[in-house]
């Protein structure tokens, strides 16, 4: 067994969309759209003889706090009975590579469900670096009776409602023209829940790389011809996720945004994806999270909870201590 570069895409990508949970954040089209926000990705495949067992996209971050290597949702390894030796191989590989970039840590969090062994010599982190409660609504095998039957009541009379007032939810057909109108509204969102947003630059260019393939897709909600509401979302192997959502209070009885998911959902099944992946929540009875004003909502549409294991740090030298200092004050001050 034995770690080497990535030579290219295509043999990545299928074996990512082999495994259980294709997390879209190790594909490669994410890495290039990494790259264009300033953080260079460095992708890493871990091999048996010629055969691919494992990847791990790694991202050079050039953060203020502490330069580092971030894993965002990998390694992704197709043997758990192998772990252990893979990932001493691949610690000893990724520990090399932050050793040339100047990283004084390796910053981990794996799409790996709660309860699996931790990487061995990575203690927790003071902050989570993705969604650790993700909820996800199977769709192999479901028509759309039995996931409206799923539902909660609420929400079926909501979309039923969103229908009734002649709210209509289309994708887009320039979505990179079109994205200019979802930020209009991701502005008001971030204004009236607080949330640090993602900068527009990464959006623009995840929805430019994605949609070139065909992998994304933005919905608008229209309302009396105003869009009220918007989204993109993601499709990769097999699975859809709803990664980044705005809506507007100018209408705030019209439940344009419980259509809009319901007709992702809808395309979701008519694409024959298994999974449709509603991305963060918080955890149960959790007030101060920032997932917690979606829980409700996303819940509502039925499903399931995957709950992951806790982001973990490789430190590399003493400077990693002012980092970790610095993250767990700021813990303490946001409560989470």
């Amino acid at each position: 067994m034995h770690v080497c570069e990535a030579p290219e895409a295509a043999a990545w990508d299928a074996f990512l969309v082999a495994q259980p949970y294709s997390p879209f954040l190790q594909s490669w089209t994410m890495g290039e759209v990494y790259r264009d926000s300033g953080e260079e990705p460095v992708r890493l495949e871990i091999r048996e003889g010629d055969e691919l067992v494992g990847i791990c996209q790694a991202l050079i971050v050039p953060a203020r706090r502490g330069r580092h290597l971030a894993i965002p949702y990998g390694p992704v390894l197709r043997n758990e009975n192998e772990r252990e030796q893979t990932m001493q191989l691949l610690v000893r590989a990724l520990r090399d590579v932050a050793t040339d970039h100047r990283c004084s840590f390796l910053r981990f969090s794996p799409f790996w469900p709660m309860g699996t062994e931790p990487i061995p010599g990575t203690k927790p982190a003071p902050l989570h670096l993705l969604a650790e409660h993700v909820w996800l609504l199977r769709l192999k095998g479901k028509t759309e009776e039995e996931l409206l039957a799923g539902m909660r009541q609420n929400h079926r009379n909501l979309i039923r409602r969103a229908q009734r007032e002649g709210v209509s939810v289309t994708a887009s057909q320039n979505p990179n023209e079109d994205i200019e109108e979802f930020f209009r509204l991701y502005e008001e969102t971030r204004r009236r829940h607080h949330f640090v947003p993602y900068p527009a630059d990464f959006i623009r260019a995840q929805v430019r790389r994605f949609a070139a393939d065909g992998a994304c897709t933005l919905y608008l909600a229209r309302y009396q011809e105003e869009t009220i509401a918007a989204s993109v979302h993601m499709h990769f192997g097999g699975e859809t996720s709803y990664h980044h959502g705005a809506s507007s209070l100018v209408h705030p009885k019209i439940p344009a945004s419980y259509a809009l998911q319901w007709q992702a959902i809808r395309d979701a099944i008519a694409r024959g994806d298994h999974l449709f992946n509603f991305w963060g929540i918080s955890p149960e009875g959790v007030k101060n999270h920032p997932f917690a004003g979606v829980r409700t909502f996303k819940t509502g549409f039925g499903g399931e909870i995957l709950e992951l294991v806790h982001c973990c740090d490789l430190p590399l030298n003493p400077s990693y201590m002012f980092t970790r200092t610095f993250e767990t004050i700021r813990k303490w001050r946001r409560g989470f």
